[in-house]
């Protein structure tokens, strides 16, 4: 237990614990629009398509912490609006033109980490790496958190009605298309400032379960978005203080506990739980 203490008492750790609150509400509250979307396996597949832009930032500037971080956003932006364009454009839907971008980014992105002799760095960038965050890192997530939470609660009421009928959001004036597309690259950034803590593989779990647990348990959009970014918040900062004693993952115990969540949620939940059904 003094163990523990004299950890937390480090710069490195309070700024993981940071980290992890930030994080942890800005996904949480952002992932109310993937739930809403029905899109989870989409921003699964952009989160993979981040690899290629490390990748070429690495190649073309060296190991400097900005020239990365610009290159993971361009990555993501281009595989996610890309494939929303063709799909627009041509005949292929935006699910097959997202595999065929996000698969082919993802391998090219592999080959240059390989040839530069990276294997290494990969497992950090894929699974994440919470306790090498710098400071930098920590303000760019505080950033990019405040500035998904502003945009959505300025945009909120508009912002809904596109989310749940698209079509009578275009009739009554609203520009569909520039939603559709700042949505994407909303939360294209919340990903890049996740991916130091939780990897371009496990930011999906951040990135849904919050907001499909408040799903479980009340109707109203305005509590999906804020009780789930309670709940990645809170989930986040547990799975910090249950990581150490238990020689865990950090990144990988925050998506176990957030999904232990849902799973007792889903259990018992009074308004829709499993068992809550068996007993009416």
């Amino acid at each position: 237990m003094s163990d523990f203490l004299n950890f937390l008492a480090e710069p490195i750790a309070l700024r993981s614990l940071w980290a992890c609150a930030v994080i942890g509400f800005a996904n949480g509250f952002v992932s109310a629009l993937v739930v809403l979307r029905r899109s989870s396996l989409q921003i699964g597949t952009i989160s993979c398509a981040l690899l290629p832009g490390i990748a070429l930032a690495i190649l073309l500037f060296g190991f400097m912490q900005l020239s990365i971080l610009i290159g993971a956003i361009i990555a993501g932006l281009m595989v996610g609006l890309g494939s929303l364009f063709i799909s627009r454009t041509g005949k292929a839907d935006h699910d097959t033109a997202l595999s065929i971008l996000h698969t082919s980014a993802f391998a090219l992105g592999y080959i240059i980490l390989v040839r530069l002799g990276l294997q290494q760095k990969v497992d950090d960038w894929l699974f994440g790496n919470i306790m090498s965050m710098s400071d930098t890192d920590l303000r760019v997530a505080w950033v990019t958190g405040a500035l998904a939470v502003l945009s959505i609660t300025i945009l909120y009421r508009p912002l809904l009605i596109y989310l749940f009928d698209p079509r009578a959001a275009t009739a009554m004036g609203i520009p569909s298309r520039t939603f559709s597309y700042g949505i994407f690259t909303l939360i294209i950034l919340v990903l890049v400032s996740s991916l130091q803590a939780v990897g371009a593989f496990l930011t999906l779990g951040l990135m849904v379960a919050p907001a499909a647990t408040m799903y479980l348990l009340t109707d109203k959009a305005s509590h999906m978005f804020w009780g789930g970014g309670l709940i990645g918040s809170c989930g986040s900062v547990a799975a910090f203080f249950l990581s150490y004693p238990l020689g865990w993952h950090p990144g990988a115990t925050i998506i176990v506990v957030l999904g232990c969540i849902y799973l007792l949620v889903w259990l018992f939940s009074p308004k829709s739980g499993l068992l809550r059904r068996r007993v009416r």
